[in-house]
């Protein structure tokens, strides 16, 4: 399988892994301030992946050189985390993952400022389809709303966490020294987890953790080891292999899977005209997932990445 094919597996499976955080987030949202779920999040899933490390690659000396690269990626990505929450606290989960979805456009100008990654026509207008699918689906299909722009506050908070995941997704090529994908989300997890606790001090000291209802666990679990831990893996894999735009390509199938998740839940469908902009979010999807010629896809990476250096 080639490096951009495993790029392509890990960010599917990122996909459906995340959805999960936004129906679950929604549960727990109100019920533990926003920096203190992400500060556990961010510590339980820095334990698992550093034992991942140790077991796997191990944690060389090398990679604690300049050790502001990973303050950098962790508080951007921490950023995304408590802003995610304060949003889900009023944005119904689809709407979420609908501005979610807005995050390649956004991460195609950053890989363009930060690495010169050029945009082609066709993602373009990838891009370009996918974001009117992710507006259908943020003003639930109405008009009005959107000639009014009457969008909710948790929308509007959501976004500028998107536009941090957008910026980290780029930096991540952009910093890493050759470590291997799971020796540098350790470090950006532990980094992110040390700012955080310095950031949420009081709402963490003030958490009744002992009380907690179940639905907290459950969904803390779930955001640390799936939508925490594993996703940073799989995004800084595939980013070595992947253009920033692709790699966020498919954020396009979160509200698939998220509508998948409402239903389990017991939540029930969304009405059907809103499924008009879920099928424009796959139909972007599959665009930009079309094969590049070969000088196309050898200049989307760096040299780096080229030779697959991370070991992976």
């Amino acid at each position: 399988m080639s490096p951009q094919a495993r790029g392509h597996l890990a960010m599917l499976t990122f996909s459906a892994l995340v959805a999960g955080s936004f129906s679950l987030g929604s549960l727990v949202a109100n019920q533990i301030a926003p920096e203190a779920i992400t500060a556990a999040r961010f510590l339980i899933a820095a334990v698992v992946i550093g034992v991942a490390a140790l077991l796997t690659t191990g944690l060389p000396r090398s990679a604690a050189q300049a050790p502001w690269r990973y303050l950098v990626l962790g508080g951007l990505f921490a950023s995304y985390f408590v802003l995610m929450f304060h949003g889900l606290k009023t944005a119904p989960p689809v709407s979420a993952a609908a501005v979610f979805t807005l995050t390649p456009v956004m991460s195609a100008v950053a890989g363009w400022v930060l690495l010169r990654q050029v945009t082609t026509p066709r993602m373009a207008l990838a891009l370009t389809v996918g974001a009117v699918g992710a507006l259908w689906v943020i003003f639930r299909a109405d008009w009005r709303a959107f000639t009014a722009f009457e969008i909710g506050s948790g929308e509007i908070i959501y976004f500028w966490g998107c536009l941090m995941h957008a910026i980290y997704t780029p930096m991540v090529r952009k910093l890493n020294r050759g470590e291997p994908a799971v020796v540098f989300t350790f470090g950006t997890l532990v980094a992110g987890c040390v700012l955080l606790v310095l950031y949420g001090w009081s709402e963490i000291m003030s958490t009744d953790w002992l009380n907690l209802p179940l639905i907290v666990w459950i969904g803390l679990l779930y955001v640390s080891i799936f939508a925490t831990a594993a996703s940073f893996v799989l995004v800084q894999f595939a980013t070595l292999r992947l253009p920033s735009a692709k790699v966020m390509a498919y954020t396009y199938l979160t509200p698939s899977w998220v509508i998948l998740w409402e239903i389990a839940l017991g939540n029930g469908a969304p009405v059907m005209l809103i499924l008009v902009g879920v099928v424009l979010t796959c139909v972007a999807l599959l665009m930009l997932l079309k094969p590049d010629d070969p000088v196309s896809a050898a200049s989307a990476l760096t040299p780096g990445a080229k030779s697959d250096r991370t070991g992976h």
